[in-house]
């Protein structure tokens, strides 16, 4: 599903579709995406402290979009994002 959910927001970039979420945070610009992903880190930091499993896994899956529509946004693929894990992985 990750390289699925990473696809479909390449794609909302490529062929907008009215009323998306993801376009509408494509169109709010770099500072909107950057927040969002802040904002989702803290809540998965919260979560993990205080609010349980179930609860952080639902802002870890909020996180991995919000962080998958800034690396779209930048024009960042998966593949690179892979390649540089693995180089790490390597050493």
């Amino acid at each position: 599903m990750i390289g699925k959910l990473f696809e479909i927001i390449e794609d909302r970039k490529n062929n907008p579709v009215v009323h998306s979420y993801t376009n509408s945070l494509f169109e709010s610009g770099y500072d909107r995406v950057a927040q969002k992903v802040g904002e989702e880190a803290v809540e998965v930091i919260i979560a993990a402290g205080k609010q349980g499993h179930q609860r952080t896994i639902e802002e870890a899956a909020d996180l991995i979009y919000h962080l998958f529509v800034l690396l779209v946004q930048q024009g960042i693929s998966l593949a690179e994002i892979e390649a540089e894990l693995e180089s790490r992985h390597s050493q």
